[in-house]
């Protein structure tokens, strides 16, 4: 897995500037997620990213279906403060509009966004304008599948079709001297996506943003992302990351950076300790510890002023008190009440209805 020299360890790629934030080129992994809002529908939107800000969503994608979504870019782009990616598909003209609006990223699907005169008025446009290109080849669209009896192909043919189509985009892009390009090829599982990431990722040094799409709902879209992003990301392939979930956006970002902090390559908020409780617990822990992460992820102060603690929320006294040593601070369940341990040393008693204030009162004085 990964560890302290992850990054003499990772692929070699060029660097690429997203609005205020760069992908590739040995910077930090990323983490996006996507609007579910209608994007002309400005105040929803705007509240949304708003949210994902607030956890700590460092890129944000709209869907851009139609011309209207394409005109309120710009009056999105005032309001928030991350980058903003125009997500294109059918339609090479959404794409030059989202140029003029001032997005920070365009995303394009070589499987439907059409010939080469198209894709080179995209390309114009973002050259114009200085924005970098997504090129996002999903296993589903790519062009193959239309032609071929696909349900016959293996894994690997999945792969290198999507491969192709890839570097057949990239071709496009760089005869017109655009370099500011990443790429993701994304299936709806974890070998077809694996396989054509590590093909690419051989064949050049364009950063590559990595997901499973379609991954499902959470316990099922947690578990497929989080095996394909680590595998990869453990060795050395990956610069930027998207949970795909069907959830509320909010929930991406937070799998998404949980899944770094488990690698030990990003900070993000406390390492909370909680037991899965069982016939010895009398508190209400589960909803204590939800609560907890609520009050902590939806605060960007007390989220930032928590990274690097390691908090344990225990309910009893089999491994609580153990647990709770080896935190920075915890409590360790009783009948409606804990002992509060920090420093190694069991210093008082507190009712259940009090843990949740004791333990954010104590991270704000960090």
């Amino acid at each position: 897995m990964p560890n302290k020299n992850y990054k003499n360890n990772m692929r070699k790629t060029r660097k690429v500037r997203v609005g205020n934030i760069f992908i590739g080129g040995g910077h930090p992994i990323t983490v996006q997620s996507m609007t579910s809002t209608f994007t002309s529908d400005i105040k929803s939107t705007i509240n949304q990213i708003k949210k994902l800000e607030e956890v700590g969503c460092e890129i944000v994608r709209l869907a851009v279906p139609d011309m209207e979504s394409a005109k309120v870019i710009g009056k999105i782009k005032k309001a928030v403060d991350i980058p903003v990616v125009a997500d294109i598909h059918f339609d090479y003209r959404l794409a030059v509009e989202a140029a003029k609006q001032g997005v920070d990223k365009i995303r394009i699907n070589p499987g439907n966004i059409g010939d080469k005169d198209k894709v080179r008025e995209v390309v114009k446009a973002c050259k114009d304008n200085k924005i970098p290109i997504r090129i996002g080849v999903n296993a589903g669209s790519v062009k193959a599948v239309k032609k071929d009896n696909f349900k016959k192909w293996d894994k690997k043919r999945w792969a290198l079709e999507m491969v192709k189509e890839a570097m057949e985009e990239v071709k496009i892009l760089e005869d017109m001297d655009f370099k500011d390009i990443i790429v993701s090829l994304k299936a709806d599982d974890i070998e077809r996506t694996a396989i054509a990431n590590e093909i690419f990722a051989s064949k050049t040094d364009i950063p590559l943003h990595l997901g499973v799409t379609e991954a499902g709902t959470m316990i099922g879209g947690i578990i497929k992302s989080s095996i394909l992003i680590s595998n990869l990301i453990s060795r050395g392939i990956g610069d930027t990351i998207r949970v795909s979930l069907t959830e509320d956006p909010v929930k991406e970002v937070r799998v998404g950076f949980e899944i770094l902090k488990a690698l030990k390559l990003r900070k993000y908020g406390p390492e909370i300790i909680s037991c899965p409780t069982c016939g010895r617990t009398q508190i209400n822990l589960i909803d204590l510890v939800h609560k907890l992460e609520d009050e902590i992820y939806s605060n960007s102060d007390i989220r930032k002023k928590a990274e690097g603690l390691k908090i344990a929320v225990m309910g009893c006294v089999v491994n609580g008190p153990g647990e709770a040593k080896d935190a920075d601070f915890g409590i360790c369940g009783g009948k409606g009440k804990g002992i509060w341990i920090e420093n190694g040393k069991q210093a008082k008693v507190i009712k259940e209805s009090e843990w949740i204030n004791q333990i954010i009162k104590k991270i704000r004085s960090y």
